[in-house]
Parts: structure tokens; sequence; C-alpha cells
């Protein structure tokens, strides 16, 4: 079981992921993501387009390829828990807005106990709040 952030799910579709992301997502059976982790990803893929980094085909691809990911995982909603958690952490570590969001979701999808649960990020803020509330941080290495 493990949660994934945006920010490791934006390089899968956009084939660009490490080797050892695209190896945990083989093999991943039982993942969740919060609710906005779609919203978060268009996001990055408009910012590339805008860019020119991303052609409309690769946009194309990489729209599908979220469809496909988030359609077969659990999706983590929206509720006054998840946002009374993400205000907690916000005031504990050195989080965003979005990534206290996240946590927060992942935190509810454990019911507040992480132990056992992987917690799938590139983003090393992110990555040392999730480990110090008790993730396993996947991929162990960014």
């Amino acid at each position: 079981m493990s949660f994934w952030d945006a920010s490791a799910v934006v390089p899968l579709c956009l084939a660009t992921a490490p080797v050892e992301l695209r190896a945990l997502a083989a093999q991943e059976t039982d993942a969740s993501h919060w609710w906005a982790t779609r919203v978060e990803c268009v996001s990055a893929f408009a910012r590339r387009t805008r860019e020119g980094q991303l052609t409309p085909p690769s946009l194309l691809k990489a729209d599908r390829a979220l469809e496909t990911l988030l359609s077969a995982w659990t999706e983590i909603e929206p509720t006054d828990s998840i946002r009374d958690r993400a205000e907690r952490l916000l005031r504990l570590h050195p989080l965003r807005a979005a990534d206290a969001l996240q946590l927060a979701a992942a935190l509810d999808a454990t019911d507040g106990a992480p132990g056992g649960w992987g917690f799938v990020s590139l983003d090393n803020r992110l990555r040392a709040a999730a480990a110090k509330e008790g993730f396993t941080i996947l991929p162990a290495t960014v």
C-alpha cells in the first residue's frame, strides 16, 4: 500500500520517470492519491506545453497516462479532517499548502497510522515531512 504524490505521478505520465519510480509503479497493487492530484498534474502538463517542452501529441499521451493511472488507484476526497490535518502539518513542517494537503490525504488514507505504508514522492521537503509522520519513503533515493 502506498500513497503517490503528484511530483511522482507527473514524470510517470510524461515517460521521464527514473527507473526506480517506473519499477514501483509497475509493481503497485494498492495505491492511493489525493483528490487534487489530477489538477496538479494537469497544471504541470500545461506549464510544459506553454514553455514548448511538451508537444500536443505528447500532451495527449500524458493526459491518457494520467487517466489510466488515477482511475486504477483509490482517490482520497477532501474532508474537514484532511483540512484540519493539513493545518497541523503546516505548523509542524516547512510545507506549501498543496503539499500539506497531499500529506494530510495520505495520513487520512492510513487512518492516521502510516506504518507499513509507502509515500511516493520526488519532492525532498515533502519526503522529509512524510518520513517524520511515519511513512516509508519511496523511492529510497531521488
